[in-house]
């Protein structure tokens, strides 16, 4: 009979160490637009015809930009 030859052992993957420059990274707050006291419509900003989300983010973030109502908190 044949001996049984041994499996050679997989080697362990080292482990990613996290270093101090990602945890002592200020979280971002967030980005604020105030809409407040706007006379602007829906039909002004989008138009009428009908218009998918993209566009219609796009044409949001045009209008939010234009009219300077975005602020980073």
């Amino acid at each position: 009979m044949a001996k049984k030859r041994a499996k050679p052992k997989k080697k362990a993957k080292a482990k990613k160490k996290k270093t101090k420059a990602t945890k002592s990274k200020k979280a971002f707050g967030g980005y604020s637009i105030s809409f407040k006291g706007r006379k602007e419509t829906l039909e002004s900003v989008f138009g009428t015809a009908p218009i998918g989300p993209a566009v219609m983010t796009k044409k949001l973030w045009a209008l939010v930009k234009r009219k300077k109502l975005g602020k980073r908190r």
